[in-house]
């Protein structure tokens, strides 16, 4: 039975081991460098300042995947679109858990006022930009030859959803840890 909550700076070491292969082994993520445990602590703690960062856990609390969102940028008209992320271990791929973390990190996210999410997504990841689609994310452009990784030039798809009516006079986003 898989538990979810929201991630805390004890969960550091688990999440790194989780990331460490994306960024050793594929292009998913753009990062190069593997973070440290207090790099991931301190990014648990700059989301979790106002958005979800959620984890899954099986029976024995094991993690085994996490997504979160942030500010697509820090502008003031950006104030209502945030960039979600989610990263699974690969032991757990294929049995439904990303989708049930992208539900629930969205259904947060619904209630504290976000109207649109992103997703940037490498070209070459077809199974991701197949999974956002399914989630309801449509293509909304291509930055071609953004990111090089492993010797090459890498596009990437930007995804958008919108969970909130776009409205002439928005209220401010309501922070994570004061939602009701």
């Amino acid at each position: 039975m898989t538990r979810f909550r929201q991630a805390t700076i004890d969960d550091a070491k688990e999440l790194v081991a989780i990331y460490t292969p994306y960024i050793t082994n594929t292009t998913i993520t753009f990062e190069t460098e593997i973070p440290t445990e207090e790099d991931f602590q301190q990014r648990i703690k700059d989301i979790t300042a106002k958005f979800p960062y959620l984890v899954a856990l099986d029976e024995n609390d094991k993690i085994l995947g996490y997504a979160y969102a942030h500010l697509y940028g820090t502008r003031a008209a950006y104030a209502w679109t945030v960039e979600a992320s989610i990263y699974v271990d690969h032991n757990y791929k294929g049995h439904g858990l990303g989708r049930e973390l992208y539900q629930r990190l969205e259904a947060i996210l619904k209630k504290q006022g976000v109207v649109n999410l992103l997703a940037a997504v490498t070209e070459e990841n077809s199974g991701s930009v197949k999974f956002h689609e399914k989630l309801g994310y449509r293509r909304v452009g291509t930055f071609q030859k953004a990111g090089f990784k492993f010797g090459r030039w890498l596009d990437v798809i930007w995804l958008q959803k919108e969970i909130n009516p776009k409205l002439l006079k928005m209220k401010s986003i309501v922070p994570f840890n004061e939602l009701s």
